[in-house]
């Protein structure tokens, strides 16, 4: 948290009070704030709205929500706690901050669990009420933090949040109980006083989201103005903040704020109106993917239909017939998911018809850590599948750009006739930032042209739809709707016959089929990997793919202010690779790839290009951390100098 300026303030109205004298005011480029408490007092909420604020105000910003896999865990455990944290600034930002500036501790819980986040010198706000005997031993504490010692370094606010949410509510027909559940709402008052958040958006939203319960939309709104009003008239908090709009981040342009997987959804029902075609999602309810399903059977006016199957198995099985049936055809999963799904996925590969399977990955293996992010799938969706199977695969890099990497897979998957993987992850999921809304004229044009008539003349003269007979620039073959006169074909499993689609035990027939079908994936058209270079002289390149962008750029920034030479460049296409991705590679003495795995995308380029590139990797169910990776990057340098 940096500060720029300090200066006096002229007077500010209170909310629902009378004016008071105003306190200092003090100018900083940027924040990093965290909500925690227990996964029922509303921190996602908080962080969420806080989040909103400030994407309205002009903020640039990135967040990363963090909560337990279970519906409830015990209350106040450490297992139990959840926690938001929303980076903010004035200029452009690319992660959601290594560390919080300003933790706000619902209960001893919360504190314990995020304490060794926070540098020396950050400030906790601290909801006393909670930190009780039981509380206090419920998580190991001997004795409470506030009175040991332990918290000496850091400028601690201890606020009886739950206290004074009850006193604010005191004249609403609401039990001590249901009033108590407001905190997070007071919580989020204070925090908007203490850096100059717009107010009419969280209070318009409060009313939206409580219309049937007027009492509790008022109850929410009251606890946030109280705690509004504390901030401005409580001594502890003598001084307050503003973060300027970040102008200069922002190309002209209408913006919004977006998390990842709405972006995603958003990416879907665009590329089926720029094809013309109807959208369908047969899916299955799965963590982190279950937002999509949701967002879309919210868009039946844009021609979307949605199918909850009863299963991953049913859920691709639907969508596949579906492509078949000429619509644009989605499934929605995580890494579990993708392996239920394998065997329709390589029927999908044999049949060579349209189908999208977005996968949003997450820790594993089995059920592993269903809320935590990791890119460990990668192998599996190149891989994963009997037989030759060969699978494009796309990789948004933020939240935002998940729009884009949907409408992508759509057009791979529309004009090459082929199922087409998108990895996202929780992180971008779940994460968000501002997005700048295109013009439909900046859209790419998707429709195509299903076949109408017989494509195929005998030697006698007769003519016949052959359902194999390809484009010969995409090696796509034709798609053909159910039910067209004349171009009734064979589908299914069984190998076909080249051409007539007929099925074909012969050998040299099936090695043709498996070399047409790695040669289609082979020669998608994708544009080359650019390179970030600007001083020209590094010898380094650190290679990302997918969520990584974000912390790669930003350590990536850091070494270049400390006078370091760096280059970086990122993967979207991860199959095929940008044909000019070996040449990249060999141009460096060390490239060094991070990844939230053991190593899988150094694994394929080791393979493929014979370049020793150096694998750094964490699992650990959390994004990198942008200090973390520069440290990294500088310690790969510095050993190759000393050679």
């Amino acid at each position: 948290m940096t500060s720029q300026v300090s200066s006096p303030a002229a007077e500010q109205p209170v909310l629902g009070e009378q004016r008071r004298p105003a306190k200092e005011i003090r100018r900083l480029d940027r924040v990093i704030i965290r909500f925690a408490g227990d996964s029922g007092d509303g921190m996602q909420l908080a962080g969420d709205r806080f989040t909103s604020e400030a994407a309205s105000f002009g903020n640039d910003l990135s967040t990363l929500p963090n909560f337990p896999a279970e519906i409830r865990a015990p209350a106040g455990t450490l297992p139990g706690v959840s926690s938001f944290q929303l980076h903010f600034a004035d200029h452009d930002i690319l992660t959601p901050g290594d560390a919080p500036d300003v933790l706000v501790a619902m209960n001893p819980a919360a504190l314990k669990a995020n304490i060794d986040d926070l540098p020396r010198g950050a400030e906790i706000i601290v909801n006393t009420d909670e930190f009780t005997k039981r509380a206090l031993a419920k998580v190991g504490y001997p004795a409470s933090p506030l009175d040991d010692g332990s918290l000496q370094g850091y400028a601690v606010h201890p606020v009886p949040l739950t206290a004074l949410t009850v006193g604010a509510l005191k004249d609403f027909p609401l039990s001590r109980k249901e009033a108590e559940r407001s905190r997070n709402m007071f919580a989020l008052g204070l925090l908007s006083w203490m850096y100059h958040r717009p107010t009419e958006g969280t209070e318009g939203f409060l009313r939206k989201k409580f219309a049937k319960k007027p009492d509790i939309a008022e109850a929410n709104i009251a606890a946030f103005r109280a705690g509004w009003n504390f901030g401005e008239t409580t001594e502890d908090f003598a001084v307050s903040y503003e973060v300027q709009p970040a102008a200069a981040a922002f190309p002209a342009g209408r913006y919004r704020n977006i998390s990842g997987n709405l972006a995603l959804s958003y990416g879907l029902i665009a590329a089926s109106r720029q094809a013309d075609l109807p959208l369908y999602l047969g899916s299955y309810p799965i963590t982190p993917a279950s937002d999509i399903l949701h967002e879309l059977s919210r868009h039946k006016n844009f021609g979307v239909r949605t199918f909850q199957a009863e299963d991953e198995i049913a859920g691709i099985g639907a969508a596949l017939g579906a492509a078949f049936g000429g619509s644009l055809a989605v499934t929605t999963t995580s890494g579990p998911g993708v392996a239920l799904k394998s065997e329709t996925i390589g029927l999908a590969v044999s049949l060579e018809l349209p189908l999208l399977v977005i996968d949003i990955q997450r820790g594993g293996p089995s059920t592993g850590l269903p809320t935590k992010t990791e890119q460990a799938d990668l192998l599996q969706a190149m891989y994963g599948r009997n037989g030759e199977a060969p699978v494009p695969i796309v990789a948004p890099r933020t939240p935002a750009d998940c729009f884009d990497a949907a409408v992508e897979a759509a057009r791979i998957a529309l004009a090459y006739r082929t199922p087409v993987f998108l990895l996202s992850d929780g992180y971008l999921a779940n994460g968000s930032e501002p997005w700048r809304i295109p013009e439909a004229d900046e859209l790419p044009d998707l429709r195509v042209q299903f076949a109408t008539r017989p494509n195929h003349t005998a030697a006698d003269g007769t003519e016949a739809f052959w359902p194999y007979k390809r484009d010969p620039q995409t090696l796509a073959r034709p798609w053909a709707v159910p039910g067209t006169p004349g171009l009734e074909h064979r589908i299914g499993g069984i190998e076909k016959q080249d051409g007539t689609g007929n099925i074909s035990y012969d050998p040299a027939n099936h090695d043709l089929m498996v070399r047409t079908r790695q040669a289609k994936t082979d020669g998608i058209t994708v544009p080359d990997i650019a390179v970030d270079d600007p001083s020209g002289q590094a010898r380094t390149l650190v290679l990302g793919w997918g969520s990584t962008y974000g912390p790669i750029t930003a350590a990536v920034r850091r070494i270049r202010r400390a006078g370091g030479a760096v280059a970086q460049a990122h993967l979207r296409h991860l199959n095929p690779f940008p044909g000019n991705l070996g040449e990249v590679l060999r141009s460096y003495d060390r490239v060094v790839v991070p990844e939230m795995n053991l190593g899988q995308l150094a694994q394929l380029l080791r393979a493929r290009y014979l370049v020793d590139v150096r694998s750094y990797t964490q699992v650990s169910g959390l994004p990198f951390k942008a200090e973390q990776l520069a440290r990294a990057i500088t310690a790969v340098q510095e050993e190759s100098a000393d050679v």
